[in-house]
């Protein structure tokens, strides 16, 4: 009768052993998963242009594609211009992330500048991103300066409003409760207003980060020698229609990626979090 304890205790053990190995397969799939689509299609295609349904001249094949990637990574070309672009999202990013967040904080703090910077920043933000290409270009020059601000300029708007939304939405209540507690200033910020605010900053980071990897494509279009948006423009001048959507698949790639590092950065700040998608 002592050993049947122990057994339950083996057996108990062992079958959290195998919850935490299917957990961990589960976990290390769930990336795997989303290139269901992306793979089948490109396989259809394949085999669409395989059988003679179409001569893959206009939309080339996945295999053509392929082989212009790895014609452009073996001359070392790729990297060129997935430096150049990646290095002016990450300073245009930067900046747009900096500004947005402090002037976010700063209108949302106070009334007095709410009515008199918001409107203004509004009516900015309706305007198309190419407009801003010949005045950039008249300010700064057409080199490196102008794409920079191009990109932070698509930057800003999403995080000013993430972090201007977030914090008037912040429930009274719950601040109410810090100064019931006598709470500081700092202190109230650091756990009740930041904990509020986080999972919406979090948000119009990755949707900043996004229309960063958008504006530099209007950024590189203003005389630029090497980037993915050269590439583009290369390929529709030489007639390259796989090299134009080589350069739109690493565009992808690479969009995903600074998304994925974003996400994984902030989730450990998001744990608390009991929310709907989190457990699904």
């Amino acid at each position: 009768m002592s050993f049947v304890p122990m057994t339950i205790t083996v057996e108990r053990a062992a079958t959290e052993e195998r919850k935490a190995a299917h957990e961990r397969v589960a976990r290390l799939a769930r990336p795997a998963f989303g290139l269901v689509v992306p793979v089948g299609i490109a396989l259809l295609w394949e085999a669409a242009v395989w059988a003679g349904l179409s001569d893959g001249r206009l939309v080339p094949p996945p295999s053509t594609i392929f082989a212009t990637l790895s014609e452009l990574a073996a001359t070392g070309e790729l990297s060129r211009h997935v430096i150049a672009t990646a290095a002016r999202v990450a300073a245009g990013f930067a900046l747009g992330v900096v500004a947005g967040t402090l002037l976010g904080a700063i209108v949302a703090a106070s009334g007095l500048m709410r009515r008199l910077l918001d409107p203004t920043l509004q009516g900015l933000r309706a305007v198309p991103p190419l407009s801003w290409v010949p005045l950039f270009i008249l300010w700064l020059g057409i080199f490196e300066e102008s794409k920079v601000a191009l990109i932070a300029v698509g930057c800003f708007f999403p995080v000013y409003l993430g972090v201007l939304g977030s914090i008037l939405s912040v429930d009274r209540k719950i601040v109410e409760v810090g100064r019931v507690f006598r709470l500081s200033t700092p202190a109230l910020i650091r756990r009740i207003l930041l904990p509020a605010i986080l999972p919406a900053y979090v948000v119009s980071l990755r949707a900043g980060l996004g229309l960063g990897w958008m504006f530099v494509v209007a950024a590189e279009f203003m005389g630029a020698s090497e980037g993915l948006g050269y590439l583009l423009i290369d390929g529709q001048q030489l007639g390259k229609p796989a090299q134009i959507i080589a350069s739109i698949v690493v565009f992808a790639a690479l969009g995903k990626l600074t998304d994925a590092v974003v996400a994984s950065i902030a989730a450990p700040f998001l744990r608390w979090e009991d929310a709907f998608g989190a457990r699904r």
